[in-house]
């Protein structure tokens, strides 16, 4: 089936929906998926244009521009090195970006807010997969604690708001993403597109050795942005949707075998070698999809083919000069 003449979407398509953080690799993939659905009438603006950590310019916003909508991808992010480097802009930032949106949109009589976080807001020692029942049942990573932190704000905020006014606000949490328009940034990305830029320079420059941080044992879950736009929205489509629900594969991987996989797509054939002295972060991060399954949905991009697309978007990306690096 065509998905622009797909009816499940009717009732997107005739909506105005503003996409928060359209910029950023979740906004993108977000904005491709509603037009490929065929939803025009879309509200989008940049950081530049909309200053979301500014209540009064938020406020006026929605006043004027009275969305049906919101898919909020607007975010703070980066890797183990930016959370560990900047906590205080981290929690601030997003704090401030989410508590002005939700309330914004409550006040403008919006129609339905899907906020969107991430998997690091479960504790550390989470059981696996992680269900959305463990939220709040122990420690976080410390690593990743400020981001998190106002990450859990976000989506209690639409919790309550829907709990008390009845209002269609709810959240979902991805796993680790990556995909087109990722951040290639070599110290404060994440590690998938870390170590697609690090073994395409390693390939290029001839390097017989690349060195990963940590000791390569730690286990991931990746998705596919386009993966994730196509949750979203699914999300979007139903009545009565989970207050909270994970977003993923449910499959995971080491740190190492991505490595080598990433290697393979790129081409390099050196030597791969860890580096214990540095953080591995959380030892195990993978979701439990059972919930997200029971509405109907499953990730379609299986890693290998997600990483070779990836690399051709991130050789296009570079021959265009268009890596993002912040």
């Amino acid at each position: 089936m065509n998905i622009s003449s797909d009816s499940k979407f009717d009732s997107l398509r005739s909506q105005r929906i503003y996409v928060a953080g359209h910029g950023g690799m979740v906004g993108k993939a977000l904005v491709r998926a509603l037009q490929a659905i065929g939803a025009d009438d879309l509200v989008l603006k940049t950081r530049d244009e909309l200053d979301l950590c500014n209540q009064s310019a938020v406020e006026s916003f929605f006043e004027t521009e009275q969305p049906d909508c919101v898919l909020f991808a607007a975010a703070r992010v980066g890797g183990i090195h930016a959370n560990n480097t900047y906590p205080a802009e981290f929690i601030y930032d997003n704090l401030m970006m989410a508590a002005n949106s939700i309330h914004a949109a409550y006040r403008a009589n919006v129609k339905r807010f899907l906020f969107l976080g991430s998997t690091c807001i479960y504790p550390r020692m989470a059981p696996q997969p992680m269900p959305e029942s463990c939220l709040l049942s122990g420690p976080l990573e410390k690593t990743n604690e400020a981001y998190a932190l106002a990450k859990i704000a976000g989506l209690k905020m639409c919790e309550f708001y829907r709990q008390q006014y009845g209002v269609h606000f709810h959240s979902a949490m991805p796993t680790n993403l990556y995909g087109p328009g990722d951040n290639y940034h070599p110290e404060n990305s994440h590690v998938l597109p870390a170590l697609i830029r690090r073994f395409h320079e390693a390939q290029e420059s001839g390097q017989p050795e690349v060195v990963i941080w940590g000791t390569g044992q730690p286990r991931r879950e990746f998705l596919h942005v386009d993966d994730l736009a196509d949750g979203v929205l699914h999300l979007c489509t139903l009545p009565d949707p989970p207050n909270l629900v994970n977003i993923g594969t449910g499959t995971d991987v080491t740190i190492l075998e991505l490595s080598q996989k990433i290697a393979h797509v790129v081409g390099y054939e050196g030597k791969i070698t860890t580096n214990p002295a540095q953080p591995d972060g959380t030892p195990v991060k993978r979701t439990d999809m059972t919930l997200m399954h029971s509405t109907g949905w499953k990730s379609k991009i299986e890693l290998d083919d997600g990483l070779h697309r990836t690399y051709q978007d991130f050789l296009a990306e570079a021959r265009h000069g268009a890596l993002r690096q912040a």
